[in-house]
């Protein structure tokens, strides 16, 4: 299903607020901070010239994030990001003085450091980001894990050394016990959705996510025309489609934002004109995009810079998954989580709906930029629906 952007603030300027986020100097800052980082190479940008030219497209890329920073997700970006730049600014107070980024890993900065607990709700990727982060910086991090993530997911965030912490219930009841507890606690939430009265440091973990879209735009000759991104409570579509307004101006590419049909709060507020809470509905597969409320800074971006918003169902999620671990012919093999593909699930059911391709361009001239937000996060699970392990498809060896 297919829902065109017609929202009163569509094509407007973002908020002042927002934009300092995502504009130039946000994404030079984020790349500062990320080149002390240990393993920060520039993932992939895949060309997939046998498939677009199936879709009768001109070009398809797909930014493979499954390999960053050792996390198989974007999300590595975000939330270690917007940790170092709390425990900076921190630093920075204490000390009295301005602390450059090259002194963080410094026994000074690390002792206040490690004064510090970080605390947020997670389906696994950004709580990954956030354990890692406190490791490298020697802070304390509590995650709060709902009764949807997997034991292989929680165990991978465990291994950073944070404290786990379950909760009965869905993302949204793990986020709202976070917060709770933080406040209690006097710890600092480092979330990745926003709500009124915390904005900043959301906004900070969408900054960091700028990061990769400054490196799939210097690696492609020509601006994509069209990008699929796909949104959970909507911040890495956020930061990826604010950042390319900014950058890109009346070149920005027509930008689709695609959910699980079960947990679209994106699509529904969108026909509503307002960011509000969906009801539950089933468990999807794409789990990492299992979120019934947005964002409220998420949704304030995305009315203003998406084109269009879509549902995928499961089966078109593992399709993808499948698709892109035994390509079209001469094609790479790419590593996609459940929810890594989406954007692509996305693309394939626009292309697919010859009046929606009409409607929205898509042709022979189109040059189409999807994401792929997540490796093989839960090896097992990857297994059971590809039918191959993450390592058999990328030598080939699947069947």
């Amino acid at each position: 299903m297919y829902l065109k952007n017609t929202l009163p603030r569509h094509g407007d300027a973002l908020l002042p607020q927002d934009a300092v986020y995502l504009d130039t100097a946000a994404a030079d800052e984020v790349a500062c901070f990320h080149a002390v980082r240990a393993g920060n190479d520039t993932t992939p940008l895949h060309s997939l010239p046998a498939l677009a030219n199936r879709l009768g497209l001109a070009a398809l890329h797909v930014k493979d994030e499954g390999f960053r920073l050792g996390l198989g997700s974007f999300k590595a970006l975000g939330g270690a990001f917007a940790l170092m730049k709390l425990v900076k600014e921190e630093a920075t107070r204490r000390l009295g003085r301005a602390v450059p980024v090259s002194e963080l890993s410094s026994p000074a900065v690390r002792g206040i450091a490690s004064s510090l607990t970080f605390a947020c709700a997670t389906d696994g990727n950004h709580g990954r980001s956030v354990a890692q982060g406190a490791q490298m910086m020697g802070a304390r991090a509590v995650i709060f894990v709902h009764a949807g993530v997997s034991d292989a997911r929680i165990a991978a965030i465990a291994k950073f050394g944070a404290q786990m912490v379950r909760v009965s219930g869905n993302y949204d009841d793990s986020v709202a016990e976070a917060a709770r507890v933080a406040a209690r606690e006097n710890w600092t939430v480092l979330s990745d959705t926003s709500w009124h009265g915390y904005e900043r440091i959301p906004s900070l973990v969408m900054q960091g996510y700028t990061l990769l879209v400054r490196e799939a735009l210097n690696a492609l000759d020509q601006p994509p025309t069209h990008v699929f991104l796909q949104a959970g409570v909507g911040g890495f579509a956020a930061g990826v489609a604010g950042h390319m307004f900014t950058q890109l101006g009346n070149r920005r590419p027509h930008v689709t934002i695609v959910e699980p049909s079960r947990a679209a709060c994106l699509f529904e507020s969108a026909q509503t004109g307002q960011a509000h809470k969906i009801a539950e509905s089933f468990p999807t597969v794409m789990a990492m995009l299992e979120c019934y409320e947005p964002s409220m800074v998420a949704f304030r971006i995305l009315e203003r810079v998406s084109d269009g918003f879509m549902t995928i169902e499961d089966d078109e999620a593992i399709a993808v998954m499948r698709l892109l671990a035994r390509p079209e012919n001469g094609d790479p093999a790419i590593v996609a989580g459940e929810s890594g593909g989406a954007g692509l699930a996305g693309l394939l059911a626009a292309v697919n709906d010859r009046e929606t391709a009409q409607n929205i361009g898509l042709g022979k001239q189109s040059r189409v930029l999807v994401i792929n937000t997540e490796g093989a996060t839960d090896p097992g699970m990857y297994h059971d629906i590809v039918g191959a392990t993450a390592p058999e498809v990328m030598e080939g060896q699947s069947t």
